[in-house]
């Protein structure tokens, strides 16, 4: 699951990061594939704040930038409170934001317990999945760690994020 910290990423437009076993038209996790291997990848590419490796760090796990299987790793972008739509434009590229990842088992592989540590709950009691955000890549392009990152939020109503 593990994704190595890379000098570039070149991400190709409707595919996802050159390379990666996610990438593709169509959806590539194994789970998905089983339900409609004709589905739209809205999985293409996986983005993870960095303050959440920090809280996970504070908490006694040792993680690290691309470990749980994330594409990028981001700072100081409330990645989880973008709606749904928000576009980002890193380096060359601009993806689209479709939903929250939901955080899977594979997670303990890592460490016992990281799976239920990327999960938690708000004031109400609500469900809160913080393993970052998944998108598609509607612009391609290469991207650079230290890239800017620009969020453009979508015209129309603002819809939260659900899981994909």
């Amino acid at each position: 699951m593990a994704k190595p910290n890379e000098l570039s990423i070149r991400l190709v437009e409707g595919l996802g990061v050159e390379g990666d076993a996610h990438a593709g038209p169509t959806v590539r996790h194994r789970s998905r594939v089983r339900k409609d291997p004709a589905a739209p990848n809205l999985r293409q590419v996986h983005l993870v704040h960095a303050e959440l490796h920090d809280e996970l760090r504070a908490a006694g796990f040792e993680v690290a930038a691309g470990q749980m299987g994330e594409n990028i790793t981001t700072r100081g972008i409330d990645l989880l409170g973008l709606p749904t739509g928000s576009r980002l434009r890193i380096g060359e590229a601009v993806m689209e934001v479709t939903g929250l990842r939901n955080p899977c088992s594979q997670l303990d592989g890592i460490q016992q317990g990281l799976m239920a540590a990327t999960l938690g709950r708000d004031a109400a009691g609500n469900l809160v999945r913080k393993a970052g955000v998944m998108a598609i890549v509607v612009q391609g392009g290469d991207i650079q760690p230290g890239d800017p990152i620009e969020v453009h939020l979508p015209d129309g109503p603002r819809l939260p994020l659900q899981p994909v």
